[in-house]
């Protein structure tokens, strides 16, 4: 049996722990709050942007020739994977890494063994986590959580977009935590690059009028395919933000209760200990007095 000093000790431990995960779970709480608000002001935007993207797109007649949308043979792969910069988020890493495996294993095995698929990392537990496996990461906008805004975002989605059109990679996929409530977060693995001609996702009427353009056709796809792009990254971003902060609010609020019931098994502990000093220190002097007797 544990010393009375030993149980004291890991009672003080596991009560600064308790302490420390309370205070996580509150800051976790407030930043959901704020991340929350921003993924439900962006999510019509995107929605609506992507919807108006569809429609013209249905109705251009030379939608097809922009590189954004142009499919090749793939023979080299891009993955988007955004993670989060910090742990202490339950399975939350853990899950999009195993997605991002499964999704290599299951479709662009070959390319993988041909060392043809390389990760865009997006958080630092991703860069870390596939640098281990050996692949080759790019790692410049690992701190993208430190400083999220649209700016910084929409330089990762110009990069990516830049390195597609150039021909260096054939396929992009992106994958990421979509935000359902603080305790589920829904894994996504979407097509990125290159964008499919009609997104079937959205269930637009085909269009019974001639569109006239102003300006041109041309140039309202080049400004309308980027941005999407751009946007539908950002929204990602967001999702996974927010998943990140609930994930992280429900491991600190069970991490609290585990060390609740810890303390309680430690204190039952102590003071059965203490009970069972007393009861020995009892004994040795009625054993002394009965000696003394005799």
């Amino acid at each position: 049996m544990a010393s009375l000093k030993e149980v004291r000790s890991r009672i003080v431990s596991v009560n600064s722990t308790q302490q420390i995960t309370k205070a996580m779970k509150m800051v976790a709480a407030a930043k959901l709050r704020r991340a929350q608000d921003g993924i439900l002001q962006m999510r019509p935007y995107a929605q609506k942007l992507g919807e108006m993207l569809s429609t013209v797109s249905s109705g251009a007649e030379s939608s097809a020739d922009s590189p954004l949308k142009t499919a090749r043979v793939v023979n080299k792969v891009l993955i988007v994977v955004v993670t989060s910069d910090r742990g202490l988020c339950g399975a939350f890493n853990t899950n999009i890494i195993k997605a991002t495996m499964q999704l290599i294993e299951e479709k662009y095995a070959f390319q993988a063994r041909n060392g043809n698929v390389e990760i865009f990392a997006l958080g630092k537990k991703g860069a870390e986590a596939f640098v281990r496996r050996g692949f080759k990461v790019n790692t410049s906008y690992t701190d993208i959580f430190s400083r999220l805004n649209f700016v910084t975002v929409k330089l990762a989605a110009e990069e990516i977009m830049k390195d597609f059109s150039e021909g260096r990679y054939d396929a992009v996929d992106l994958v990421y935590n979509e935000f359902k409530n603080v305790a589920t977060q829904i894994i996504h693995a979407d097509r990125y690059l290159p964008i499919p001609s009609e997104d079937k996702s959205i269930k637009t009427k085909k269009p019974e009028v001639n569109y006239i353009f102003e300006p041109s056709e041309e140039e309202i796809l080049a400004e309308l395919i980027p941005k999407s792009l751009k946007i539908k990254l950002y929204r990602s971003v967001l999702e996974s933000n927010a998943s990140e902060q609930g994930a992280r609010m429900t491991a600190m609020d069970k991490a609290t209760e585990n060390a609740q019931e810890l303390l309680k098994d430690l204190r039952l502990v102590y003071n059965r200990t203490r009970q069972a000093a007393i009861t020995k220190e009892i004994l040795e002097i009625v054993g002394g007095a009965e000696a003394l007797k005799n």
